[in-house]
């Protein structure tokens, strides 16, 4: 009996350590499938912040790209032109072309950005000899264009093509070119001497830039049957102050010259002028000057 009972007793113990051991094993596989649903869930959460962060990167992106600004340019300081023919004082024209009675205003289908005027005098003396005079003002003033650049640039990528336009001049002679202080934003003057069947002509272009116009002045004179040919001093004086006057006329068409914001001189540019010129411009002697001269002869 004794033995019975100290083996039901060690049997007990038996079941009572296994039972143990086995609510040990339950109570970590319960830990343990508490612990993975937790971190299933965690990871689940992970995941899905990490794809929301990344559909918030992806629409913050597309956002800031569709936001970007397209190319812009600067606003073309002056809007108008003042009429070509009326550009000049009748001072200056009294003293530039002293028989001219009016100007003969060149065709335009865009007033607003192109005008040009010419002037034909002669005081013919007969046999005694005569003194020729012609001139000629164009203006041509140029909008910003966001695929061409700003109405300045443009102005003067022209201003430069027009300079060196004038100094090639086929027949010219004794070329001489420098800039011109105190006209518009820049300009510059060109003199040349060419010989005609006429007489000998003296020729003076002045190409000025202010803001987005350019200002073409040509001028040239004489003396035929004889007379003597004008001199450098009298032309390149006289068109110096017929070009700083026209320059102020275009600020004057435009509100006395405070219309927009004054631009820098823009970086220069080798790009090629624009397609269109000033209608009836002219920067070349071996246009108008011969044939008026033949006419009035």
């Amino acid at each position: 009996m004794q033995r019975v009972a100290e083996r039901e007793q060690r049997d007990g113990r038996k079941q009572r350590e296994q039972r143990g051991k086995g609510l040990h094993g339950l109570q970590r596989a319960l830990v343990c499938a508490a612990v993975v649903p937790a971190v299933l869930i965690a990871a689940g959460c992970s995941s899905d912040s990490g794809s929301d962060d990344k559909t918030a990167g992806d629409t913050k992106a597309s956002a800031s790209e569709s936001a970007s600004p397209s190319p812009t340019v600067q606003a073309a300081a002056y809007k108008a032109l003042p009429q070509a023919c009326k550009a000049l004082s009748k001072k200056t024209l009294e003293e530039l072309a002293p028989e001219a009675k009016s100007g003969k205003e060149g065709s335009s289908d865009e007033a607003s950005t192109r005008g040009s005027c010419s002037w034909s005098s002669l005081d013919n003396n007969g046999v005694k000899g005569s003194q020729f005079r012609w001139l000629n003002v164009s203006l041509l003033r140029f909008e910003s264009d966001a695929s061409r650049g700003s109405g300045d640039k443009r102005a003067q990528e022209y201003y430069e093509t027009q300079a060196q336009d004038a100094k090639s001049v086929s027949g010219a002679k004794n070329t001489k070119s420098e800039p011109v202080a105190g006209v518009g934003d820049e300009a510059t003057v060109v003199r040349y001497d060419l010989k005609k069947k006429e007489g000998s002509f003296r020729q003076e272009t002045i190409v000025a830039r202010v803001e987005n116009v350019v200002v073409t002045l040509d001028y040239n004179g004489a003396g035929l049957a004889g007379e003597k040919t004008p001199s450098t001093e009298s032309m390149d004086k006289l068109a110096r102050k017929a070009a700083k006057e026209a320059v102020a006329a275009v600020k004057k068409a435009n509100g006395s010259g405070t219309a927009g914001t004054p631009s820098s001189a823009p970086s220069k540019s080798a790009s090629k002028s624009p397609s269109k010129s000033p209608s009836g411009s002219s920067s070349k002697a071996s246009g108008s000057p011969s044939k008026s001269a033949s006419k009035k002869s």
